[in-house]
């Protein structure tokens, strides 16, 4: 892991990971700020659940996310779910926060830009191959160097082929 990969890491994941102590901390609040979307979860569950327990599912999710992507460990997964959960979030926030005043307002564009600021580095973080190239890359670069190989082997095939043909007719 490079100096920055070691340093930039726990700094994105601190965010996340005190937003979700704070959720498991305030799960009575979580649940209500989150409860449209909760109540919906709920009922698409196969088991029975309350909001209060999802609100400390989601927290408790962020807060072991963030701890493995702070540590480096499982990061493009853990980069994942942090983005999803901050997507989340924010949707959450936007939806529910006061925009009765200007103040109000104001502070829910600020916010919501600070989610989105969040979210996209997740999202990048995500994509991170940690200076190692991904299997996309690789199976790209392999192809184009099997078609550099081939159509190498080709021309020489084909040059040798006609040599043959000239040595055969005498010309």
């Amino acid at each position: 892991m490079s100096f920055f990969r070691t340093l930039a890491r726990p700094m994105l994941a601190s965010s996340f990971v005190i937003a979700g102590v704070d959720k498991l901390k305030n799960a009575d609040d979580t649940a209500q700020q989150l409860s449209p979307l909760l109540r919906k979860a709920a009922a698409s569950l196969p088991f029975k659940s309350d909001e209060k327990t999802l609100a400390r599912v989601i927290g408790g999710t962020q807060v072991g996310a963030g701890v493995l992507f702070g540590l480096g460990k499982f990061s493009r997964l853990s980069a994942t779910v942090l983005t999803v959960i901050s997507l989340l979030n924010t949707f959450v926030e936007w939806r529910s926060a006061d925009i009765s005043t200007r103040e109000g307002r104001e502070n829910r564009r600020n916010q919501l830009l600070k989610n989105l600021s969040l979210s996209g580095g997740a999202l990048l973080a995500s994509v991170d191959t940690a200076g190692k190239p991904g299997l996309a890359w690789r199976a790209e670069h392999l192809a184009a160097d099997a078609r550099k190989t081939t159509n190498k082997k080709l021309t020489k095939a084909d040059k040798a082929v006609r040599r043959a043909v000239e040595q055969a007719t005498g010309a």
